[in-house]
């Protein structure tokens, strides 16, 4: 079975949101239903079909969850340390063509969050960081053509 690497913070949100699905939304969705059914004929009753169709997504991410939670590979980047990048690190790069900084935690594919600068391990860009230590250049193909960013900072944390 395919172990799912994932953060000690990541892992937390993810049974966060389960917990969610199934205490709250799921019982919810059930009521909305039921109210839905006792308005009559189901065939031209639009409130029960989005219903329905809200409780399959909520199912189906329910089982996506458990799936993944039951196959975690929890990480704590805290228990790590260096200036090589890992999964967990949070790396301060600077663009070569434009000299912005950033900053990028590699994490799990399930806790992927551009936003909140949170890559996905399996991303081009953390690919072409993983390995790579404190001075050296990653350099990756982006949809806009190739781009390269000076490593000023691997942090655990």
């Amino acid at each position: 079975m395919e172990k799912f690497p994932l953060t000690k913070g990541g892992f937390s949100a993810l049974e966060k949101e389960l917990k969610q699905l199934k205490f709250t939304d799921r019982p919810n969705i059930i009521e909305a239903i039921a109210e839905a059914r006792s308005h009559g004929d189901l065939s031209e009753n639009s409130e029960y079909a989005a219903a329905k169709e809200k409780q399959s997504f909520i199912e189906g991410r329910i089982q996506e969850l458990e799936a993944v939670i039951s196959r975690a590979q929890i990480i704590d980047p805290v228990n790590q340390s260096g200036d090589v990048v890992r999964f967990g690190a949070t790396v301060i790069v600077v663009d070569e063509d434009t000299e912005v900084e950033n900053a990028y935690q590699i994490v799990g594919d399930y806790e992927a969050d551009i936003e909140k600068n949170k890559i996905s391990l399996s991303s081009p860009l953390a690919k072409a960081l993983i390995g790579k230590s404190v001075g050296d250049v990653a350099e990756y193909m982006a949809p806009r053509g190739s781009k390269s960013f000076e490593i000023l900072e691997v942090v655990y944390k």
